[in-house]
């Protein structure tokens, strides 16, 4: 028996988030009407996504003795993530996210990721990584952190398996760089860009097909508006996401991959696993920040 159900490990970020009435280009100007501070990272942000749906949580992670670190672990303990995996850092300063939000919820966000990219492989405490079912990677913006987790995938046993949220930076790297955690990944979830940038293919199809040839066991493809597509290479299908009133679309590919994982946790089939990530992710785009509009298991209607 695992101790957790899903561990997660990527950037550990708060966001201060703008609501503004445009994002502005270069030399013009716009209004900030409402702000919020809040925990964030996407990773992280999936790891309370389950915590609400009931599920047995940790995360690894790296934090300074600052504001910014306390607040990490206050977010996490208050939404029963466990926290033992999360590496302290004596010096340098915890990461930051500037968001600007508009009247449509698009986004812009600027990072500073501070200590987030000074993982060690050696700081990774392997019994912590080991006694879970699932591993949920998202990306660093720094190289050191990015070489632990593709040097963590030769040390991990059968028993867990990879779940692996590339985001637009690792998918800017190109297939080369991330081969080697595609290669072990029991299930990826890019959203439609990011699955042509790694794959190079235009349609969604092929470049899931083109993962599922590589060694993935499912690809769940996030579309936005226009719901996802997943397959385990027999199984395909496109499903309709929920139309709801769209306030912050921040954190909505990280609500989706809690959903999808806690179908997967419990042994779901690919079609409800995918309803289930289309409609956390409906849930958290009804409110501001990547958070706040997180379901509970109680909100689960099937």
């Amino acid at each position: 028996m695992t101790r957790f159900d899903v561990v997660g490990f990527g950037a550990l970020n708060v966001d201060t988030l703008l609501k503004v009435d445009k994002i502005a280009s270069a030399e013009e100007e716009s209004f900030i009407h409402d702000y919020t501070e809040a925990c964030g990272g996407s990773a992280a942000n999936t790891m309370v996504g389950l915590a609400r749906l009931g599920q047995s949580v940790g995360f690894v992670g790296k934090i300074a003795d600052d504001h910014e670190g306390q607040l990490q672990i206050d977010c996490f303990q208050k939404e029963g993530v466990n926290t033992d995996g999360i590496i302290h850092s004596p010096k340098g300063k915890s990461g930051v996210c500037l968001g600007f939000v508009d009247k449509k919820g698009a986004r812009a966000l600027y990072i500073n990721s501070g200590v987030n990219d000074q993982i060690e492989f050696r700081e990774i405490q392997a019994s912590y990584i080991t006694d879970t079912q699932f591993l949920h990677l998202s990306s660093f913006v720094g190289e050191k952190s990015f070489r632990a987790q593709k040097k963590l995938m030769s040390f991990l046993p059968d028993s867990v398996k990879v779940s692996f949220d590339p985001g637009s930076l690792y998918a800017q790297k190109g297939l080369s760089a991330i081969e080697p955690i595609i290669q072990n990944s029991f299930v990826m979830m890019p959203n439609a860009l990011e699955l042509e940038l790694i794959t190079g293919e235009r349609e969604i199809p092929k470049g899931a097909q083109m993962l599922i040839d590589m060694g993935v066991e499912i690809v769940a493809v996030k579309m936005g508006d226009k719901g996802c597509y997943v397959s385990n290479g027999e199984e395909k299908m496109t499903l309709q996401p929920y139309k709801v009133p769209v306030v912050d679309t921040t954190g909505a590919g990280d609500a989706f991959d809690a959903g999808f994982l806690y179908g997967l946790v419990h042994n779901r089939t690919l079609e409800d696993c995918g309803r289930l990530g289309n409609f956390v992710a409906s849930r958290s785009v009804m409110k501001m920040g990547a958070r706040d509009g997180l379901p509970t298991r109680e909100d689960l209607t099937f």
